[in-house]
């Protein structure tokens, strides 16, 4: 569930991303190939994450987005250790969707942009830009969340 989410907002719409992904973990069983302690963990992770991208391909829910906010070219990285994680959680669900999932799987899966770009049928350059972008609008939301609790 925590994988479908930081791709899939929506509890409902990751349940549905969830029973399809069990279905493809037991009926592909036989293919997994363990490799020591966690092999099992990030494969049927991989499988939540590629079958959370494939919903969000089948809605369509893909689109370059310029709501860009104002600031310096490189964004200022704020305290993220001082953002409690369930909030930061919230942050990065408010993201665009393909802003969330470039930065989900550079961040969390740390996938290359290459793959990435595969993955989402776009140009590498496109993967990086997204990426920038995801980071630029999460650190204005963090600061403006770190102003208010300033105060």
């Amino acid at each position: 569930m925590a994988v479908g989410l930081r791709y899939i907002p929506n509890r409902e719409e990751v349940r549905d991303v969830l029973q399809d992904s069990f279905v493809k973990i037991l009926s592909s069983i036989h293919k997994f190939n363990y490799r020591g302690e966690g092999s099992l963990k990030s494969w049927v992770s991989r499988i939540v994450s590629n079958r959370s991208i494939d919903y969000l391909h089948e809605h369509q829910r893909f689109k370059l987005v310029d709501n860009m906010p104002e600031g310096p070219d490189e964004p200022e990285e704020p305290d993220v250790g001082r953002v409690p994680p369930d909030v930061l959680m919230e942050m990065i669900g408010r993201l665009p969707d393909n802003y969330r999932t470039v930065l989900n799987l550079f961040v969390y899966e740390q996938r290359p942009h290459r793959e990435i770009a595969q993955l989402l049928g776009v140009k590498e350059s496109t993967s990086s830009s997204m990426f920038f972008r995801a980071r630029k609008m999460l650190a204005k939301m963090m600061k403006e969340y770190l102003n208010k609790q300033a105060i």
